[in-house]
Parts: C-alpha cells; structure tokens; sequence
C-alpha cells in the first residue's frame, strides 16, 4: 500500500495529513515537520510499551525526552497535563521544543493544549494509534482537558504541524476501541456525504475484519470531510459545529457515568441515534434512515441505548452545560436529510422529551 497525503487549508496555520503504513518508523518524513533539536513525546501506559522505543528510534539525532501518562478518559484532566509541564521545565526544555502525541484523542488533546500553553506556544505533532483519533480528534485543532462539570471545557484551537496516520497501529488496537472509533466513521457519512454512508454499509465486514484498503480509504474520507469543514470554520464559528452530531447526547452520557462505563465513541454512537431519531420527529430524515443508521451501528458492535438508570431529567441537566448550549439555548446538530446536517435551536420540546424517552431505560 502506497500512503497519502491531504491537507488542511488555514493559510500560514496549514498542515498536511499523512496516511499509511509504517510512518511511525519514517525518520525523514517526521523530522521534516520538527524544526528545532528539542522533542518531548507525550504517550501513556498501554501505548508505550508497544510504539515508544519505534517513535524514539525515528527520532535519532535530537534530543528526545519522553512523558508517560496513565492511560484512560478520567485522567484527562488538569492535574495530568500539568506532569507534561513538569517533564518539559525538568528538561529546560525552549519555546524551540517540538511535542509529540504518541496515543489516542486523550494523548493528542492534552499534548496539544499543553503545547499551546508552554512558554505561550510551541509546536507539536499528532501521532495518533486510535482509529478514532486517526478520523477525528487529531485534524482540526482541538485541543482541551475535561473538568468534573463538563466535558472539553478547558482548552484552546491549536493547529498541529502535522499528523501521521500509521495505520499499522489498527492491528493492535482491541475490538471495543475500534469499534469506538467507527462510530465517528460514520458520522462523516451522515452528516455530509450520502454515498461514504452508502459505501460503509457495503463495506462494513471488510472494515471490522480491518481489511488495509478498505480502512485506508475509510480514514481518507473521513479526514478530507474534517479537513473541508475545519478549513471554513476553523474556531467553530459556524460550520464547524455539524460535526459534533450525535455528541451533546454523548457528553451527557460520558458525564454520567464519569467516563468509566462508555468509550467516548460509544457515547457518540447512541448520541447520533438520538439525534437521528429527533431529526426523523421534526419531519427530516425517514423512518428507513433511522433504522439504516442503526443496523450499521449494531454491525460494528456498538451501543444504541443510553446506561442504565440514566433518566431525561439526568440528560437536560448534563445537557444545558455543553459547550453548544449558546444565550440558555441549547443547540443541537440534526439532519435535514441523510448526508447534510445542520445546528439549529429549532426543534420542539416535546419532540426532544420523546427522543429521550425512548432511549431511556
């Protein structure tokens, strides 16, 4: 397999995107995009032992200190961010430093807010092992770290030199993970390209038996989706929003269950059923759009129903602290038909209490 390369258009914040296998091992490929001598790597617990010693020997030649993180959605957060600053002042490390996200979105969206926030800015580099931090959380800037209220609410846009997609980093990468990160796959389908959607469902065993090309491509669409969408709205001004379906359900969701019980993209999964069943209650999306979205959900083994005990009160209380929330409204990223998304507070109160009714135990 030959690799592939895109681009994320934000003029002199522009960066390329690089698909394929064996790239954590391409020494000229990943210090083409370090500028300086200095490199931290920023990893955790389970990725380490399998990609660190691979990352360092690319790496020959600078001066690279590495940081291990505890590895999971609950040390997200402040107090873990802060042992990256703590590795880069014991190095001496400069403002010349080059971090690099050795993991999945949380490595990636903590090493990118530390690198916005070390001596004011410095460049970092997303490697991301996850095949949902490959299609989603390492392109676009987002970077953040959670907090006890809310999800993602401590952060900054901080564009990344680049982002090397290794995609021999899926072979490792167990079932429930993979499956989590589907679950953004198909959201690109939904919110902005019918056929992609199409293509999935056709091609959902290949990818879950995580055929090369099939995934290569499947990684490849989703990045050109983010890359077009980030390039028009860069600080979700607009836009940018539509990608977010189905995750204000799945924040609520996360929060409730103190990211211990679902993966983020699980979440997500049962959020975009929330939202696509909202969508089809507002007239848009059909029946038959529902039940696509979910038997191709079911395919690649994720969730469709909220965590036990969890109820609509629970769920409107969560919900009113997301991000989305604009002035006390809450805004939701809905369909107005398979394959074009829109966010919009216009949606009825009652129709909103029904779709949580019925994914409620």
């Amino acid at each position: 397999m030959t690799s592939k390369t895109l681009h994320v258009d934000l003029g002199d914040r522009s960066y390329p995107i690089h698909i394929g296998p064996d790239l954590m091992t391409d020494s000229e490929l990943l210090q083409t995009r370090i500028r300086g001598q200095q490199v931290m790597i920023v990893t955790n617990e389970t990725i380490a032992p399998l990609y660190l010693a691979k990352m360092e020997q690319a790496l020959v030649g600078k001066t690279v200190a590495t940081v291990v993180l505890p590895d999971g959605e609950k040390f997200k957060n402040l107090e873990t961010l802060n042992l990256v600053f703590d590795a880069l002042l014991q190095q001496r490390f400069n403002r010349t430093v080059t971090l690099v996200a050795l993991g999945g979105g949380v490595v990636g969206d903590m090493t990118g807010f530390a690198a916005a926030c070390y001596q004011r800015g410095v460049d970092f580099v997303q490697v991301p092992t996850t095949l949902l931090s490959q299609v989603d959380s390492s392109v676009g800037g987002k970077t953040g770290v959670n907090h006890p209220q809310g999800k993602n609410m401590i952060g900054a846009f901080y564009q990344p030199r680049s982002v090397l997609i290794d995609t021999n980093t899926l072979r490792s990468l167990p079932d429930r993970e993979f499956a989590a990160g589907m679950a953004e796959v198909i959201k690109y389908g939904l919110i902005a390209d019918a056929d992609f959607f199409a293509w999935l469902e056709a091609n959902v065993s290949a990818l879950m038996a995580r055929d090369e090309d099939a995934l290569q491509h499947a990684i490849a669409v989703s990045c050109e989706t983010k890359a077009w969408v980030v390039a028009q709205d860069e600080r979700e001004g607009g836009i940018r929003a539509i990608l977010n379906l189905g995750h204000t359900f799945g924040h609520a969701i996360e929060t409730a269950t103190q990211y211990t019980s679902y993966l983020h993209g699980e979440a997500v999964a049962v959020g975009m059923l929330m939202a696509m069943d909202l969508s089809h209650r507002m007239g848009a999306v059909t029946l038959d759009d529902c039940q696509r979205t979910q038997r191709l959900i079911e395919a690649c083994g994720l969730p469709t129903k909220s965590p036990e005990g969890m109820n609509i009160d629970q769920f409107m209380t969560l919900m009113s602290v997301d991000k989305k929330v604009l002035d006390g409204s809450l805004r939701l990223v809905l369909l107005e038909k398979l394959g074009k998304a829109y966010v919009g507070n216009e949606f009825s109160a009652d129709a909103l209490q029904d779709t949580l009714g019925a994914f409620c135990h």
